[in-house]
C-alpha cells in the first residue's frame, strides 16, 4: 500500500460551496489543514500548491478550479486526488462521471479522502454509489431550503438580510424563523432621513451628506465588511425605494417576483412612501427611471453654444401638495460661468406655441397652394414623360448594342480574335454596362422624384397649416416632432427661443402677407390673377421640400 501511494501525485483540492468570502477562507483553511496531516499521515505525495474554490458542485460546468485541476491530471501532471470528501469533487452527475471514467481508465489511480481510498482497481459501484449519494444530497438540500423559504414568506418574514434600519433577530431560539427587529442603533436615524425627504426640500445626495457629516451615520457591519461605512448614495435610494419601510417586501426573480405582507414593525405609512416615490419622479414597483423631456437635445444656449439640457424639481406645500417644475438650462459644458438663466417649461411652451401661430397659414392660402401645385405637377408630368420617352429609346440602343457585341465576339469569322479581341470585348461590354445601368437609375429616379415633389410640397403646406393645432393638442412626442422640424437651428438666448426657419417653411412666411393680399383681392376682382412671382416662389416650396427630406 505505501509503495503504491508513493508511486501515486496527489493534487489536493478544498472546495467551499458559499459566495461569502470569510466563511470561504475559514472553511477552506480547516480543510487544507486536514489535507495536509492526511497526506504526512499516510506518506502521500502532493504536488503543487492546493486547489482552493469557492462555487457550488451542483451543477456541471461552473467550476474553473476543479476544470483546471482535471485538465492537469489528463496531462499527466498527477494521477491522484486529495480532498476532505468525494462530494468535494462532485454534486452532479456529470462530474460524476467525469471522475468515475478517469478512475476506470487508470488516469486517475487514486482518491483520497479523510474517511477511505478510492482506487481505479476497484468496483466502479463503491465510487457511483456515493457520488450518488452526493448528488442526492444536493437535490433534497435544495428542495428544503425551497420548501423552507416558502414558508417563511407566508409567514411574513423577509427571508434575507434585513435592510438599514433594521436587523436579523440573532437569538439561539430564532434561527431559522429570520425574524425582522428594529435595529436600535440606526432605525430613529433611518426614519429621519424619511422626514427630510418628505419636507421636498431636500435630494437624496443632501441627505447623505447630512447623514455623514451631522450625525456621523454609520451603515451596519457585514461579514464581508466588518467595519463601520458611511452611508453612500447607492444606500440611500436603495431605502426610499423599498416597500420594506411600509411593511411589504419584495422576493422572487423575474416573473416570480412578488409582494408579500410582512409581520415586521413598519418605519412609515403607505402614503408617506407613495409621496417619496413622486418625489423622486418613480411610478408603481420602485425601480430606477430616466427623465424624458420633450426638447432636450435640439436647442443650444444663445450665449456659449452648449446644449440646453432640462431638470426636473419638486416643490411640496404645508397642505401635502406637490408640485412639479421643469426647467431649461445650459448645460455649461463649454463655459461653467454662462449666465443664460433657466426656461420653465410653461414659458417655453407658450413662446413655441406663439411663434407657431405666427408663422401659421389660412386655409385659403394651403388650398391655393396645393391646387397650383397640381397645376405645376401637370405641365411638369408632359416634359417628364418626353424626357423618359428619351431615356428609354437610349436605354433600348443601348441593349441593341449589347447585343450586337455579343453576336459579333462569338461569331465563327471571330474565332482567331481577328474582329474583336476579348480585352477589347470586356472593355465595351463593360461600358455598355454602365450606361444602361446609369440610363435604368435615371428612370427610376424620374419616375420617383416627381412624386416625392408634390407629395413633400403638399406635407409642407398642411404642416404650415395645422403644426399649431398639432402642438397645442399633442403628447410631448408630438411637440418635440413639431418643434425639431420647424427650425434647423433653434437658439435660447435671455430666456428667449430664436428658430432659424427651414428653407421651406422661410419661402412660404416671406410670401404669405403679398399671396394673402392677392387671395383677398381675386375674391373682390375675379379677373385679377396671382402674379408670376408668387407662383415661382410655390414652386420653390417644393424644391425646399426635396432638398430637405434628403438632407
Amino acid at each position: 500500500m505505501e509503495n503504491k501511494s508513493n508511486a501515486i501525485k496527489y493534487f489536493a483540492y478544498c472546495r467551499k460551496s458559499t459566495e461569502d468570502e470569510d466563511r470561504q477562507v475559514l472553511s477552506l483553511d480547516s480543510q487544507e489543514t486536514e489535507l495536509k496531516e492526511l497526506a504526512t499521515h499516510y506518506g502521500l505525495k502532493v504536488v503543487g500548491k492546493p486547489f482552493r474554490e469557492s462555487k457550488s458542485a451542483k451543477a456541471p460546468d461552473k467550476r474553473p478550479v476543479f476544470s483546471e485541476m482535471i485538465s492537469r491530471i489528463k496531462k499527466g501532471e498527477a494521477n491522484g486526488i486529495l480532498c476532505w470528501k468525494v462530494d468535494r469533487i462532485s454534486r452532479n452527475p456529470i462530474d460524476s462521471a467525469t471522475i468515475q471514467w478517469l478512475l476506470q481508465t487508470e488516469t486517475i489511480r487514486s482518491i483520497h479522502t479523510v474517511g477511505r481510498e478510492y482506487l481505479s482497481e476497484d468496483n466502479s459501484v463503491i465510487f457511483s454509489v456515493e457520488s450518488s449519494m452526493a448528488n442526492e444530497y444536493i437535490r433534497q438540500l435544495s428542495k428544503n431550503v425551497r420548501r423552507g423559504l416558502k414558508a417563511k414568506l407566508a409567514m411574513g418574514w423577509y427571508p434575507s438580510r434585513a435592510p438599514l434600519g433594521y436587523k436579523n433577530s440573532e437569538r439561539d431560539e430564532d434561527k431559522g424563523r429570520n425574524w425582522i427587529l428594529k435595529d436600535p442603533e440606526r432605525f430613529d436615524a433611518v426614519r429621519r432621513m424619511w422626514d427630510l425627504m418628505l419636507t421636498g426640500r431636500y435630494t437624496p445626495p443632501q441627505i447623505v451628506e447630512i447623514a455623514n457629516e451631522e450625525w456621523e451615520f454609520k451603515t451596519r457591519p457585514t461579514k464581508r465588511h466588518p467595519g463601520l461605512k458611511p452611508l453612500s448614495r447607492s444606500n440611500i435610494y436603495k431605502v426610499f425605494t423599498n416597500p420594506f419601510y411600509y411593511g411589504m417586501f419584495e422576493y422572487g426573480k423575474g416573473e416570480n417576483r412578488k409582494l408579500y405582507q410582512g409581520k415586521h414593525e413598519p418605519m412609515i405609512t403607505e402614503k408617506e412612501y407613495d409621496i417619496v416615490q413622486k418625489l423622486l419622479g418613480r411610478d408603481g414597483r420602485p425601480r430606477p427611471q430616466r427623465h424624458r423631456f420633450a426638447f432636450t437635445g435640439l436647442m443650444r444656449c444663445g450665449n456659449c453654444g452648449a446644449m440646453i439640457t432640462a431638470e426636473e424639481k419638486i416643490k411640496q406645500q404645508k397642505n401635502g401638495n406637490i408640485h412639479h417644475y421643469i426647467y431649461y438650462r445650459c448645460t455649461k459644458q463649454k463655459d461653467p460661468n454662462c449666465q443664460e438663466r433657466a426656461v420653465e417649461l410653461k414659458e417655453l411652451n407658450g413662446q413655441i406655441d406663439a411663434a407657431i401661430k405666427k408663422l401659421a397659414i389660412s386655409e385659403k392660402f394651403k388650398s391655393w397652394a396645393v391646387r397650383y401645385l397640381h397645376d405645376i405637377r401637370q405641365v411638369e408630368a408632359q416634359t417628364h414623360e418626353l424626357a423618359l420617352k428619351n431615356s428609354e429609346r437610349e436605354h433600348l440602343r443601348i441593349t441593341q448594342q449589347l447585343d450586337n457585341l455579343l453576336l459579333k465576339y462569338s461569331s465563327p469569322e471571330n474565332a482567331e480574335g481577328q474582329f474583336i479581341s476579348d480585352q477589347q470585348y470586356q472593355d465595351l461590354r463593360t461600358r455598355l454596362l454602365n450606361q444602361k445601368a446609369a440610363l435604368e437609375s435615371n428612370i427610376s429616379v424620374q419616375n420617383r422624384e416627381i412624386e416625392e415633389w408634390l407629395e413633400l410640397s403638399e406635407r409642407t403646406f398642411n404642416f404650415a397649416r395645422y403644426a399649431h393645432t398639432w402642438f397645442s393638442r399633442g403628447d410631448m412626442e408630438t411637440k418635440r416632432a413639431i418643434f425639431a422640424c420647424l427650425g434647423s437651428h433653434l437658439v435660447i438666448r435671455d430666456q428667449k427661443v430664436a428658430i432659424t426657419l427651414r428653407p421651406a417653411f422661410k419661402t412660404i412666411f416671406e410670401a404669405l402677407p403679398k399671396v394673402e393680399r392677392e387671395i383677398a383681392q381675386i375674391r373682390t376682382y375675379p379677373q385679377l390673377v396671382f402674379s408670376a412671382s408668387n407662383k415661382d416662389k410655390v414652386a420653390l416650396v417644393g424644391q425646399h421640400s426635396s432638398n430637405w427630406r434628403r438632407g
